[in-house]
């Protein structure tokens, strides 16, 4: 396992179908993010949710999860697997983002990711984000769609705990899903860690890395 020590995180993206997306998928990292860089600026976009409780709990979430940081969270009222057939909307909504901000880094869902909403948001990215790093997430699901990722951010014992606790205490309107619990979240996290040599991690996967040898 090589590490790699990306240059300086000055803006984040964080794009997500759903509600709690981006906290199931990247959350440990953005605590160690912003954690690390208070002060941050954090654009995200949600497609779903907007007037509704899910909205309020990714607010209260969200913040939670970006401590400190300059968060900037929209949550558009698209209806819940329906993305394809508002491909128009969705793309829209991602490119009006991208001339608001121009990030050193972009949290998207997984290009191979089975729920359509997920995979769709995806497609969109490298047509709005060129020349971002974008690292896809991964959500654990029925449809056992999980990969070899190529990209792990290790995780602290006390960052894992502190996402789990999180993520249960801030969405309360998924507690009664059967995958939504403290195993399903800890035992891809050990998972992950296995695989970059350390005790919990999150995984992500991306088409292109580009390297800068030469920098400080």
């Amino acid at each position: 396992m090589i590490g790699f020590r990306p240059p300086t995180v000055g803006g984040v993206v964080l794009l997500a179908a759903h509600c709690d997306d981006l906290a199931i998928g990247a959350g440990g990292s953005l605590l160690t993010l912003c954690s690390a860089r208070p002060g941050l600026r954090v654009d995200a976009l949600v497609l779903s949710g907007g007037g509704t409780e899910r909205e309020e709990e990714e607010h209260a979430a969200l913040t939670a999860f970006c401590p400190g940081a300059d968060l900037r969270l929209t949550v558009l009222k698209m209806r819940d697997g329906r993305l394809p057939a508002n491909w128009e909307e969705a793309k829209a909504a991602v490119e009006d983002l991208r001339s608001r901000t121009d990030p050193d880094l972009v949290f998207a869902p997984n290009p191979a990711d089975a729920h359509q909403d997920h995979r769709g948001l995806a497609k969109l990215v490298p047509t709005a984000f060129r020349g971002h790093q974008a690292l896809g997430y991964e959500i654990v699901k029925w449809d056992g769609d999980l990969g070899r990722p190529s990209v792990y951010q290790p995780l602290t014992p006390e960052v894992a705990e502190a996402k789990v606790t999180l993520l249960q205490q801030h969405y309360p309107s998924q507690r009664q899903r059967p995958w939504y619990d403290r195993e399903a979240f800890l035992g891809l996290a050990r998972i992950r860690g296995i695989e970059c040599q350390a005790r919990y991690a999150e995984a992500f996967y991306t088409s292109k890395l580009t390297l800068d040898l030469a920098g400080g």
